[in-house]
């Protein structure tokens, strides 16, 4: 692929990115929850199990002390919980509480109406065209 036409692609790619980011603005606002904070609920949704926090670290590719910070807020806000690790008394569990699961819920909803009134300018074909082009491009994930 020439640069010039990934180049093309890297742009508007991060634009429709930072459209979304910017329809969803308004509901992480509401609900208090940042970025940060919402990328460890979807890391603890998507997994389904409690974590401990150097997991957690490494899933988000940050720093263990940055994980634990996050985790502290939301812990606060009743959103995550710490257990005990039934396998290893000496480690402790980052678990995705019940109000957790339904703040995420709600801003997916809320990010899925937003995606829907930007994806309305496709055409059901281009939309099935795009979901191919993209489920290629994210396939190692």
């Amino acid at each position: 692929m020439e640069t010039e036409s990934a180049a093309r692609i890297a742009d508007l790619l991060t634009r429709t990115n930072r459209r979304l980011r910017r329809a969803s603005g308004p509901s992480l606002d509401a609900t208090g929850v940042t970025p940060s904070q919402l990328r460890v609920l979807r890391v603890l949704a998507g997994v389904g199990s409690p974590l401990r926090v150097s997991e957690l670290a490494r899933r988000l590719d940050v720093i263990p002390r940055s994980a634990t910070s996050v985790v502290d807020l939301l812990e606060s806000r009743g959103l995550v919980e710490r257990r005990p690790d039934p396998d290893d008394r000496r480690a402790t569990l980052v678990a995705l509480t019940p109000s957790g699961g339904e703040v995420l819920r709600a801003l997916r909803d809320r990010r899925a109406a937003g995606l829907a009134e930007l994806l309305d300018r496709l055409t059901a074909d281009e939309q099935a065209e795009l979901i191919r082009l993209l489920t290629i491009l994210t396939a190692d994930d």
